[in-house]
């Protein structure tokens, strides 16, 4: 018998999840206190019924720890047993330390190298595509994935066209070629920095450091231009919906499940229309509705409660896409693996 020259490369899998979300409740009603808006106004553009706000002296780490907890137990295994956390956020504690390094102390990750990541909404799919190249070349064992986001500590809150749209939040998953999980098929991944203006936080960083003036003029919270992030949005989700169907081999009904980035209702109505085979409970929504845009924490958080619910079956498929500043995109295929 000839002698085979390659070997088959173990899928990374996803195998353990969890998330947290804050105790505060910031309502639609809250916000017609605040700023000239009505709820009637959010929900028919929007879809967003309220969203959670973490404490003056609550974290990015600190939500990242919660989420983190939960992922470790579901995957059944301890903080020293993980030998690399990402974390995924535009919010981080500090510019520098990494977020991931507060955490790695936290957790009491002895045996784990720590780095952040930055894509914006698109973190958690970037995280994905990492860890999973990291764990089947074998260069790590178990890798901890992270998205959190305080982001109400950028919202303006006199900003209606903003302040309506984000909230706070965390999830985490386990990253592993051993044990029953999420096999992680396939991820692309896409950027085009010449768009970069249309979603930013203009001071804060090495080009427009703070000073009074940046503070005066209302720098440092989220700058977006929301009618053509919109356009940008749906168009890029749609076409990595479609490069990672086609790595695949696969079409539009092979998807059992769609996990959209939880921006907003209109933009998650605009990819389900892609996949009109799916009926409306398996385009997962319920998120934006309860928290709002949480940013990299979104699909890590839909995917986290649809787990935890127990209605996917075994060897369905799940494709998450998302989209946010920079920009970046992406999307990912994974299917389960057990019953």
């Amino acid at each position: 018998m000839e002698k085979q020259k390659f070997k088959m490369t173990s899928k990374a899998k996803i195998i353990g999840t969890g998330s947290y979300l804050p105790k505060k409740v910031l309502t639609n009603q809250d916000l017609e206190k605040m700023v000239d808006t009505s709820d009637e106004w959010i929900v028919s553009r929007t879809g967003i019924r309220e969203r959670r706000i973490a404490a003056p002296d609550e974290y990015t780490s600190d939500l990242a720890y919660l989420a983190s907890l939960k992922a470790l137990e579901d995957a059944k295994i301890k903080g020293e047993d993980i030998d690399l956390i990402i974390v995924a956020t535009l919010t981080p504690d500090y510019i520098f330390p990494s977020t991931a390094c507060l955490l790695q102390h936290k957790l009491n990750a002895k045996n784990a190298g720590a780095f952040d990541i930055q894509a914006a909404c698109s973190g958690y799919i970037y995280g994905l595509a990492l860890a999973k190249d990291l764990v089947e070349c074998k260069s790590y064992k178990n890798i901890l994935l992270v998205a959190a986001e305080k982001l109400s500590s950028i919202v303006n809150y006199k900003d209606r066209s903003t302040c309506v749209l984000f909230g706070d939040g965390a999830s985490a998953c386990v990253i592993s070629l051993n044990g029953k999980g999420f096999d992680i098929n396939a991820v692309v991944l896409g950027s085009d920095g010449e768009q970069a203006p249309l979603l930013m936080q203009i001071a804060g960083g090495s080009r427009n450091p703070a000073s009074l003036e940046t503070v005066e003029k209302n720098l440092h919270y989220i700058h977006m231009e929301g009618n053509d992030v919109f356009k940008h949005a749906v168009r890029r989700m749609e076409a990595a919906s479609k490069d990672v169907l086609d790595k695949l081999n696969m079409v539009e009904t092979d998807i059992a499940w769609l996990i959209p980035h939880q921006a907003n209702d209109r933009i998650i109505s605009a990819i389900a229309k892609r996949f009109s085979h799916l009926p409306s409970e398996r385009v997962y929504r319920a998120v934006v509705e309860k928290y709002g845009n949480t940013s990299a924490s979104s699909i890590g958080i839909a995917f986290d409660e649809l787990v935890k619910a127990e209605k996917i079956k075994k060897n369905e498929n799940i494709l998450f896409t998302a989209f946010g500043a920079g920009l970046t995109w992406g999307a990912a295929i994974i299917t389960k693996n057990y019953e």
